[in-house]
């Protein structure tokens, strides 16, 4: 009951600042990378607390000037998720012996090689949360925002009960309308997402060119993104725009 009580709160708690909400015990992460558990991140890990504002869907439609839109709604976004994990971690810690630590909502990113990770996979965690499930193209997709959801999550010492997961395939049948438009040929011939060919087609920064010229730069490209890179260009979003799912 007084699990229930405290995962009401914090519904009412983020209800006026999310458009989404779900919550997912840290037993359904029992196949994720072991340096991104929740318990790698949060001491005595119980629940993830996985939610998301939503990029309005005007924006993929405006006639010529979508991606300044996108670029500016995603990092808009981004600061407020970031600022709504931070005030309900210590919402969650004023509830009792807690703890909760925040997940961001796109950088500071971990680099394994040359490949950027969350500290946790924020759309594995939201699929975790009952919030949506993967379609074709590797992306989350929820029942009403479709691939729209920017997301963010608390990893908390609380218990409280998971939400129900979405089973169904979110995508209409055969659907391939995002393989179709990529100009990038992000997907195999099996149809599978190659997430880094589509980061390199369509995330841009006027930095990247001059702090990562050479074999010295990439060195320090964790602290490159991290510190002068987050604040990034989008240069397509084709998959977005097509997608019946977000229309």
């Amino acid at each position: 009951m007084m699990s229930e009580t405290m995962k009401e709160s914090i519904i009412r708690h983020l209800k006026d600042s999310v458009s989404a909400v779900g919550f997912a015990p840290v037993e359904r992460f029992v196949d994720a990378p072991e340096k991104h558990h929740p318990s790698r991140v949060c001491k005595d890990a119980k629940t993830v607390v996985v939610f998301g504002i939503q990029i309005p869907r005007g924006i993929l439609e405006s006639p010529d000037y979508n991606l300044y839109g996108l670029h500016r709604s995603y990092h808009t976004v981004y600061r407020k998720l970031d600022e709504i994990s931070l005030n309900l971690c210590n919402f969650i810690e004023a509830q009792g012996k807690y703890s909760a630590v925040m997940i961001p909502s796109y950088a500071p990113l971990v680099f394994h090689e040359l490949e950027p990770w969350g500290l946790i996979s924020l759309k594995h965690a939201a699929v975790r949360a009952g919030l949506g499930a993967f379609g074709h193209s590797g992306q989350m997709y929820h029942p009403v925002y479709g691939s729209r959801l920017r997301l963010a999550a608390v990893v908390t010492s609380a218990q409280l009960s998971g939400d129900p997961l979405i089973e169904k395939d979110p995508c209409p049948p055969k659907c391939s309308a995002c393989q179709k438009a990529c100009p990038a040929n992000a997907f195999s011939k099996n149809g599978s997402f190659k997430k880094m060919t589509c980061m390199a087609y369509a995330i841009k920064h006027a930095i990247y060119p001059l702090a990562l010229k050479d074999a010295e730069g990439f060195k320090h490209i964790e602290r490159v993104i991290n510190t002068a890179g987050h604040d990034y260009w989008i240069d397509c979003d084709e998959c977005l725009k097509v997608c019946p799912n977000n229309r």
